[in-house]
């Protein structure tokens, strides 16, 4: 008798993105920790002066990692809101399990957010006279639209 074993396919090895699954719980895990910091319900003195933004937060495929990408209102004191997270990661994980329905809270990574910081970065690229004299260049030589219809 055959039998045939079925491997557990890795989302991460193949190339694509992260489940639907994972996207609605990292979406979840972020909207209870914004509204836990917006709250006060982090007994941290260094977090209740602070306002914290969690940009996003990405889930481990078994769901018992969570990374937050935080940063702080203004870009500034980033290391502190850090070091403040990290020092109540039990707590946020209790408020995340008492607000997120699942089998376990998973493990808190905190990460601070350079979305902000490569958006302005793109812009000043962008906006360099080098670069707009290539797109200018470019977008002359390219075919218009009316040309292949």
């Amino acid at each position: 008798m055959a039998y045939i074993v079925r491997m557990a396919h890795n989302r991460t090895s193949t190339g694509k993105g992260p489940s639907q699954r994972q996207l609605r719980v990292g979406e979840a895990i972020r909207r209870a920790m914004s509204e836990a910091l917006s709250r006060g319900e982090i007994h941290n003195d260094d977090l209740a002066r602070m306002s914290i933004t969690v940009g996003e937060v990405k889930v481990s495929a078994d769901l018992r990692v969570a990374t937050a990408y935080v940063l702080p209102l203004g870009g500034g004191e980033a290391a502190e809101a850090l070091k403040a997270l990290n020092r109540s990661r039990g707590e946020i994980r209790h408020v995340i399990a008492r607000d997120v329905s699942l089998k376990f809270a998973p493990e808190l990574r905190f990460m601070i957010d350079e979305t902000f910081e490569r958006m302005d970065n793109m812009r000043r690229l962008f906006a360099d006279e080098r670069v707009q004299r290539d797109i200018a260049a470019t977008s002359a030589d390219s075919p218009d639209d009316e040309d292949l219809a």
